[in-house]
């Protein structure tokens, strides 16, 4: 969806107490409007009735609900890169197995709280650019962290470090989307061993050989 830059700007940072107070319940009321009704049917006005707050108000700090649904999802972008430690200084695991524990749960925790807001950020939200921007950027810093956390362990087997890097990085944000955000009920615990499994042994199981040529 082709948005105007500007437009998804908020108006209004506050400043005071009160004004930060009415923004989140705002976007607290917006959360659950665009789980309830979707993106479509996620009016401003619906939002603004939720909030218990004239829908000039709403505009006062939001010029439109395109970009609300940004601020949305900027949080849980930041919520997620919160949940994992990126310097090099943090306590982890030692052990691989326990360190992709880690890594998947903190994804699963960060998707949980509400699997139908989290399809309308993902799936019916604005792409603004800077917005594209930001996901990027998460993308690049967990790829990165990836790459040292598995270039320095003595049990990763892998042949290539830097594809391993990406791999572990896409498959652990698209799969936990998919799963948890997805249809129907999926036992959250399962879900974590099974994909932990999957995970630690791709990375230590060794390099494929291949097959001899004729």
């Amino acid at each position: 969806m082709a948005s105007d830059r500007r437009g998804l700007q908020p108006r209004k940072q506050p400043r005071q107490v009160r004004s930060e107070l009415t923004r989140q319940r705002i976007l607290d009321a917006a959360a659950r409007v665009f789980a309830e009704y979707g993106y479509a049917a996620g009016t401003t006005n619906r939002i603004a009735e939720r909030a218990r707050v004239s829908i000039g108000s709403l505009y006062q700090y939001y010029p439109n609900k395109d970009a609300v649904l940004v601020e949305l999802l900027t949080r849980h972008l930041e919520a997620g890169m919160a949940a994992v430690p990126l310097d090099e200084d943090a306590q982890l695991p030692e052990s691989i197995e326990g360190i992709m524990r880690f890594y998947v749960r903190s994804a699963i925790e960060n998707h949980r709280e509400d699997p139908k807001l989290l399809r309308v950020m993902i799936e019916q939200g604005p792409r603004a650019p800077e917005l594209l921007e930001r996901i990027a950027d998460s993308e690049r810093k967990r790829i990165t962290y990836a790459r040292g956390l598995l270039g320095n362990h003595p049990d990763v087997r892998v042949a290539d470090v830097d594809i391993a890097a990406r791999l572990v990085a896409a498959t652990v944000e698209m799969v936990v989307h998919r799963v948890v955000a997805g249809p129907g009920h999926v036992d959250v615990e399962r879900f974590e061993d099974e994909l932990v499994t999957m995970l630690t042994r791709y990375l230590t199981g060794g390099p494929s050989v291949a097959a001899p040529e004729n």
